[in-house]
């Protein structure tokens, strides 16, 4: 039984209005088994500006395929291939005067 608030209408959501038509997975096109950590330059279209893997809903990869990005993703970062942060994104240096205040 759904709640109902103090006008007596339900409280039940509806189903969100997506509208547009859902994005396929570039690699089950391509007929791609394995992502491989070392082809940077496909892997930089699902990494944002800031340097994080984009997620399923904005790259459109499938599921399968987008934890295969992700590792391949975490495993370039590791052998320096593909930054960890973006380049506009270092955090800020502090002097010395700066840390004695």
């Amino acid at each position: 039984m759904a709640r109902t608030d103090g006008r007596g209408t339900s409280r039940k959501r509806s189903a969100p209005l997506t509208g547009g038509r859902r994005k396929s997975c570039f690699f089950c096109k391509s007929k791609v088994e394995e992502i491989d950590y070392k082809n940077i330059g496909e892997l930089r279209r699902y990494i944002s500006e800031k340097g994080k893997i984009r997620s399923r809903r904005i790259s459109g990869a499938c599921r399968r395929h987008q934890r295969q990005v992700a590792v391949a993703i975490k495993r370039a970062r590791e052998m320096a291939l593909l930054p960890y942060i973006g380049a506009n994104d270092s955090p800020p240096s502090r002097s010395r005067s700066d840390r004695r205040s």
